[in-house]
């Protein structure tokens, strides 16, 4: 599972993408103290409130105290929200292994460990004086729809609204901040004058483009990472508009785009763990689904039965949220494989989850997808995987797994019958297939690894490698994480190995589509920090190309624009610092992570503020435009 993916507080509270086997957290296999988790004096109605501190003491100190590489400190967790906090561990990444907590547990400990009462973010204000109505053809209007742009995932804006020459003088236009939000991981989308962007509280906005004013906002029962899509609500008519989107719970929303209206809700998957990552891709009616799981946070606890959950893809129609098809990419169900000393019932086979959006060419009537890491071992033959399916039956059409035996789960020991036996690189694919065709109308996919290997691979000839480029070290946090982006002629890859303040490596690479051949590097600029959170080169961040310049966020909070022709860097801003909001949230920027950069009628957004894997948290929504706020 994609190493970024995964939690807000990693270890602890509990009786199991990711990635990183590098950064194998110590007393994850500790269940928590009866005392803490029966709750039999704390949850009557007369009784007292549980102590915060307690409960921090017996579930959490040992993992948040002497923090690893993926464990937020004690310190860092003062950076969120009581609300942020209580959110993980309701519905949330953390909700498994908080199951044993009861609510006023969970309350407690979130309020203890942020140092805020729960309440204190407020509610938003910045509400427009008006509603804009989305307008009768969203289709001729300049808009950046979706994960990648189009149907190929490209992240290759055409008609951006400004030109290579205007992007120096890009300048803050308005800034958001989602209140309560300590993460702004959730890519926006611009459409029709209209900016649409989810939250890690689980609040969805719809804000005016020119000027940041709240038009509607609905509150979904999970935070929200996946990138929306807007169209029409049946396809081939105008009038009604739907903006789609998944939450970390594992349901898909469609939601009135004029109004905030509930259309329909549908959970796509039955397993507690499932989440929907990756963007929903929306095409001619259908809604195309990847699933994907933290499933290996639990994983390793002898009381947990591993494994079970397997990804998949679900096709759902537009209109009304009923299941077409779904395709899970381990087509076996998972068989029981015996007993642990503990005697809890152990599983096989699971993984392979789809933590990307879904790749379309309608024309042929394809789809695809990458895969993550197995869960269980053997490694299933679809893990790491860039894997075709058929768009209208959902049938498997070929796979090509490039990295095999990668069976893999967090905090392993040599001697726990949970975790496998040879632990695994957790070499996922997090980047959606970038679908291209070639001159004389071959297609080739380009697609980045977590290993630090980029690929072209042959659609027509099930997957077969064409070319391939090692552009960084790779590990479980490295190599290429969330997306890369290509034009016509080169593909632009992101690199995001952890790189110390005084290096220089990693940075951004040019390839040549047709050949993988390099035709630029520029290494990741050396850092002002000597060290902390936040203090790395890392461009873990999807990449947002244009004609003339291609952006790239980093994990140390810059956002820097590059030319497509030499790799020269044109525009640098660095994001992590505290803002004034439109809706006069109490808002600061921080590591730029998951999400990219969104471009459309002349506006530049980011999100900034991404806390895990030692980054800097942050919630803010930022809006750059060679033109100043309409007020």
């Amino acid at each position: 599972m994609n190493a970024l993916a995964v939690v807000t507080l990693m270890c602890s509270l509990v009786s199991r993408v990711g990635p990183p086997a590098s950064a194998v957290v110590s007393g994850f296999s500790r269940a928590l103290e009866p005392s803490v988790v029966s709750g039999s004096s704390w949850t009557g109605h007369a009784q007292p409130s549980p102590d915060g501190a307690a409960v921090y003491k017996a579930a959490c100190a040992r993992c948040h105290d002497q923090p690893e590489a993926r464990t937020p400190s004690r310190d860092a967790l003062k950076n969120r929200t009581a609300e942020a906090v209580l959110q993980s561990l309701d519905s949330g990444a953390m909700a498994l292994t908080a199951q044993t907590l009861s609510v006023a547990e969970k309350r407690a400990v979130a309020e203890y460990v942020s140092g805020k009462p729960l309440g204190a973010s407020g509610e938003p204000s910045g509400l427009c004086a008006a509603r804009s109505p989305m307008p009768p053809d969203i289709g001729r209007l300049p808009q950046w729809n979706g994960w990648g742009l189009d149907l190929a995932n490209s992240r290759y804006q055409p008609k951006p609204g400004l030109t290579a020459g205007d992007v120096p003088k890009l300048t803050l236009k308005w800034a958001f901040g989602f209140p309560g939000g300590s993460q702004a991981y959730g890519q926006p989308a611009i459409v029709a004058g209209h900016v649409f962007v989810g939250s890690d509280t689980g609040r969805f906005y719809v804000l005016d483009a020119a000027s940041g004013c709240i038009q509607w906002s609905f509150q979904a029962d999970g935070g929200i990472r996946a990138a929306p899509s807007v169209g029409p609500l049946k396809p081939g008519t105008a009038g009604r508009y739907a903006v789609y989107f998944g939450d970390v719970k594992g349901s898909v929303y469609a939601i009135d785009a004029s109004s905030g209206e509930l259309i329909w809700k549908k959970p796509v998957d039955e397993h507690k763990a499932a989440r929907v990552t990756g963007a929903p891709k929306l095409h001619d009616g259908r809604l195309y689904v990847p699933v994907s799981s933290v499933e290996e946070v639990p994983a390793a606890q002898p009381a947990y039965e591993c494994c079970t959950f397997r990804g998949s893809v679900v096709a759902l129609d537009a209109a009304t949220g009923a299941q077409l098809w779904k395709t899970y990419t381990i087509p076996e169900a998972p068989q029981q494989a015996g007993k642990n000393a503990a005697g809890t019932q152990l599983w096989k086979t699971a993984g392979a989850a789809v933590w990307s959006s879904p790749t379309i060419d309608a024309q042929r009537g394809e789809l695809f997808v990458g895969t993550g890491n197995s869960y269980t071992e053997p490694a299933a033959a679809t893990s790491d995987s860039v894997m075709a399916m058929d768009l209208k039956t959902g049938r498997i059409l070929w796979w090509n797994q490039v990295t095999p035996a990668d069976a893999f789960v967090i905090g392993c020991r040599p001697d726990n019958a949970n975790c496998p036996k040879t632990v695994g690189p957790d070499y996922d694919f997090g980047n959606s297939p970038i679908l291209r065709t070639l001159p004389g109308g071959r297609r080739i996919i380009v697609i980045g690894q977590k290993s630090g290997q980029v690929y072209g691979l042959d659609p027509d000839d099930k997957g077969k490698v064409v070319w391939q480029f090692k552009a960084g070290k790779g590990s479980a946090l490295g190599g290429i994480e969330w997306g890369s982006a290509a034009d016509d002629q080169n593909a632009y890859i992101p690199v995001s190995d952890v790189l110390a303040p005084a290096a220089e490596a990693g940075g951004l690479f040019a390839l040549k589509i047709a050949t993988g051949e390099k035709v630029w590097n520029t290494a990741a600029p050396k850092l002002e920090c000597t060290g902390g959170r936040g203090c790395t080169g890392a461009q873990s961040a999807p990449v947002s190309v244009i004609p003339g310049v291609v952006f790239s966020g980093s994990v140390d909070g810059h956002l820097r624009a590059y030319s497509t022709t030499d790799g020269a860097i044109l525009w640098d801003v660095n994001t992590a610092k505290e803002y004034e909001t439109v809706n006069k949230v109490p808002a600061k920027g921080g590591s730029i992570d998951a999400a990219g950069p969104v471009i459309a009628d002349g506006l530049l957004l980011t999100n900034s503020g991404y806390a895990l894997w030692r980054g800097l948290p942050g919630n803010v929504l930022l809006a750059f435009s060679v033109k100043r706020a309409e007020h």
